[in-house]
């Protein structure tokens, strides 16, 4: 009877420990969801950025000191400092994007509030794009953007250099076009 109330105190013990592994691993595995979720809606934005310089929508470039939205876009004149660029909140301007939700037919924008939950962004993506001058065969920018998951410390950051030709085509393979 001993041996057996032994055992049952080595099971429970075991099951107790497995419990709290659970949740632990549940934690993680939401956590590098929410890393994904940033990433991909950073990308989404750098890319959107990419396709509109190429398509010839970009206005002359000026100082940006506010955000914008993406039916207006700008280019800066100013570019961001290397200890901004981690931290979109010191950002001086950029331009906010909604990318279409993958999850409807229609056009509509996705899901993005102030509230935490299933199927919800913190916030907008936002793209910054620095006019760093000519060169290399046409004009070269600077593209960095950001995304965020569904709670405020889900942050990525992404950044891409990229070339247009006067023909408005990227010019350099070498960077991915």
């Amino acid at each position: 009877m001993i041996a057996a109330l032994l055992l049952l105190l080595v099971a429970t013990i075991l099951a107790t420990t497995m419990f709290r592994s659970f949740g632990t691993q549940e934690k993680i595995a939401g956590n590098l969801r929410e890393k994904e979720r940033a990433l991909h809606a950073a990308v989404t934005a750098q890319q959107y950025a990419e396709w509109w310089l190429q398509s010839g929508n970009a206005p002359a470039k000026g100082t940006c000191n506010s955000f914008v939205d993406s039916t207006a876009g700008q280019v800066c004149s100013n570019l961001l400092a290397l200890n901004v660029i981690a931290d979109p909140n010191l950002w001086p301007g950029g331009v906010t994007y909604v990318p279409p939700d993958p999850s409807s037919s229609t056009s509509s924008n996705m899901n993005v509030t102030q509230a935490i939950g299933p199927g919800t962004y913190y916030s907008k993506p936002i793209f910054y794009i620095a006019d760093l001058g000519p060169g290399a065969g046409g004009e070269i920018y600077q593209i960095d953007a950001t995304g965020v998951g569904g709670t405020a410390d889900a942050v990525a950051v992404v950044e891409s250099t990229y070339v247009l030709t006067s023909s408005g085509h990227c010019a350099d393979p070498l960077l991915g076009c």
